[in-house]
């Protein structure tokens, strides 16, 4: 990597450098931006160096271990760097962490000390604390109890010299431990350097274009204990120079994006169906003839997006229509929903339906997936700009993404982890002698490279009758249906699929207002028709992939919970574990028959 940083705080001092008095880090202030710049990148190094001199103050050095747990917000960017500034490694933990969980990850990362916000958090650290023996102080941003340091002690502290600190680190350092979200065990602590993160920027930025980030703007609103977060607004941000604001609340984005006007941005699967949804309501409340000259709209849209997808531009008649419906149809609605300025916008974490994608490309939103894991930085294949809806890019440069044998990707090269903290035998089985990534996922490459995601190698459903069936591929398709929200396919070793169903709130306000979740889901006009859209999505699916029955809940699942994880990844055990009673009461003729359904097949 040419003139690459040696480490993160290399990275951070070169952005200081080259643009001192552009804002860093800008907070938003009653709906509108503030008028005053929140952080400068001389203030935000000389708050780092300070907060740095009061943890070594406090006995942070070299090697030890820092957790963090606080909300998206400015201090976390301070936080995160002075601890590395010390030459110790800071490590977020999920917000919503109970008190054993804490002791957990407190005690599997040996840390010394925890910065967190006053209030919850600070409560429940401290719950946690007899149980971490390794924990020696808390420090408490805001209202600091008995017994804790204040956050603005270490503010208050004398500032290290961070070129000299820098000097001190290595790129083989250990940076960060992410750990996994747990739906498959207890969580493992992902090792990452300050070389794979380097090396994991610049393939990023080798797909989204110019050097440095001068101008543009992104929204912090995914938990940091998350790589994609991590990445995007965070280490991204160091190492290229663009601006962030923190949102502290994921379910207040939508609020954000008007006022912010990003840039760039990074969401999961669910955060795009969501706005799509949105847009339709809209849309559909202007009437039928509106929706007529919508979808004629889109038409227009999906020839100039098939285009783009080659690197190609509309000419002529298809061009000045394409400026015709962009201005009156399409850049209005950008404007309002705040994504009038985006240069990319993208999805992670989990399959997003191709409907998803085409839709938001029609309207002009340059929408694309990337794939990655925590193992990986988050990244390893992309293509921001020449889209196949359904694939999710091709390998990062230096990077080598193939396929085995059994379909499995495997991932080698310089962002692939150093191991799990502590954790030899679930490395090895992550990692082979030969330094492959086995990603647990099926896959598949077309002839220019494009990979496509088939599903989770163990989340594979296995009938009763013995076909292998993908359930993110059913999820995926069932989501495209007017209402529903969430959507889980069951039915391993059963003779044939099921599926559990949560309303999208947002769509059946826009619907049904001043109805709730919980009323519609009992409602029988409701319910059949999400059935007729069921039967209506089963035919996009093959006989064994149809569930035959479903059954519409009357709650919402909620991120961050048992049954989603902070980025509304399904967390499959808790959820067959809270509707046990619903799945097997569809077996045995419960829920709603979908008429378009197989009949069971014969087990073999």
């Amino acid at each position: 990597m040419t003139d690459q940083p040696r480490t993160i705080l290399d990275g951070f001092l070169r952005t200081v450098r080259r643009q001192p008095d552009d804002v860093a880090v800008r907070e938003i202030d009653g709906h509108r931006l503030s008028a005053v710049p929140s952080m400068t990148w001389t203030e935000y190094a000389d708050l780092v160096a300070r907060v740095a001199g009061g943890l070594q103050s406090l006995g942070v050095g070299k090697g030890d271990r820092v957790v963090l747990m606080m909300r998206n917000r400015l201090e976390f960017h301070i936080a995160d760097l002075a601890v590395l500034a010390t030459g110790a490694t800071p490590i977020s933990i999920y917000n919503s962490s109970s008190p054993e969980q804490i002791s957990y990850l407190v005690g599997h990362s040996k840390a010394t000390l925890a910065i967190v916000e006053d209030g919850d958090f600070a409560d429940r650290m401290l719950a946690a604390a007899p149980e971490a023996p390794t924990l020696k102080t808390v420090v408490v941003i805001g209202d600091a109890p008995h017994g804790t340091t204040s956050w603005d002690s270490l503010v208050a502290s004398d500032g290290i010299d961070l070129d000299a600190a820098e000097a001190e680190l290595a790129p083989t350092d250990l940076l960060t431990v992410i750990y996994t979200s747990g739906t498959t065990g207890p969580p493992k602590g992902v090792m990452l350097n300050h070389y794979n993160v380097i090396s994991a920027s610049a393939g990023f930025q080798s797909y989204s274009g110019r050097r440095f980030d001068e101008g543009r703007r992104l929204v912090s609103y995914l938990p940091m204990a998350h790589i994609a977060e991590r990445m995007v607004s965070y280490y991204n941000h160091i190492l290229r120079g663009s601006e962030t604001v923190p949102c502290s609340d994921i379910t207040k984005l939508m609020e954000f994006l008007p006022v912010v006007r990003p840039t760039a941005l990074f969401g999961p699967p669910r955060v795009w169906e969501k706005l799509v949804a949105g847009i339709q309501a809209q849309v559909a409340a202007g009437g039928a003839e509106t929706v007529e000259r919508f979808g004629a709209a889109l038409e227009i849209g999906r020839q100039v997006q098939e285009l783009r997808s080659r690197g190609e531009e509309p000419t002529g008649e298809l061009a000045e229509s394409w400026a015709f419906v962009d201005a009156f149809a399409f850049a209005p609605i950008r404007q309002k929903v705040g994504l009038d300025e985006v240069e990319y916008v993208f999805s992670g974490a989990a399959p997003v339906p191709p409907e998803v994608i085409n839709f938001l490309r029609d309207i002009g939103l340059p929408m694309s997936e990337v794939y990655g894991m925590s193992e990986n930085c988050g990244g390893m294949t992309w293509e921001p700009f020449k889209v196949k809806p359904g694939r999710v890019g091709t390998a990062y440069p230096g990077v080598e993404v193939i396929t085995a044998d059994d379909g499995e990707v495997l991932c080698r090269g310089p962002i692939v982890f150093t191991g799990y903290l502590d954790d030899p035998e679930r490395t090895a089985e992550a990692l082979d002698a030969d330094g492959w990534l086995h990603t647990g996922d099926i896959g598949e490459f077309d002839e220019e490279g494009y990979l496509k995601i088939v599903d989770r190698k163990k989340e594979l459903i296995i009938t009763g009758g013995g076909k292998n069936v993908s359930p993110a591929n059913v999820e995926a398709v069932l989501k495209t249906v007017p209402l529903v929200g969430q959507a889980m396919a069951v039915g391993d070793s059963k003779p044939y699929l099921v599926a559990l169903l949560t309303l999208d709130p947002d769509a059946i306000a826009a619907d049904y207002p001043g109805r709730s979740v919980a009323e519609l889901a009992h409602d029988p006009e409701v319910v059949a028709s999400i059935a007729r859209g069921v039967s209506d999505a089963n035919e996009r699916l093959s006989r064994v992939e149809r569930p035959r029955r479903i059954w519409v809940l009357d709650e919402d699942w909620l991120p961050d919970s048992d049954v989603l994880t902070p980025t509304m990844k399904l967390k499959r055990r808790g959820i067959l574990a809270r509707y046990g009673e619903q799945i097997e009461a569809m077996y045995a003729g419960g829920g709603t028959e979908i008429s378009s359904a197989p009949e069971p097949a014969a087990a073999t």
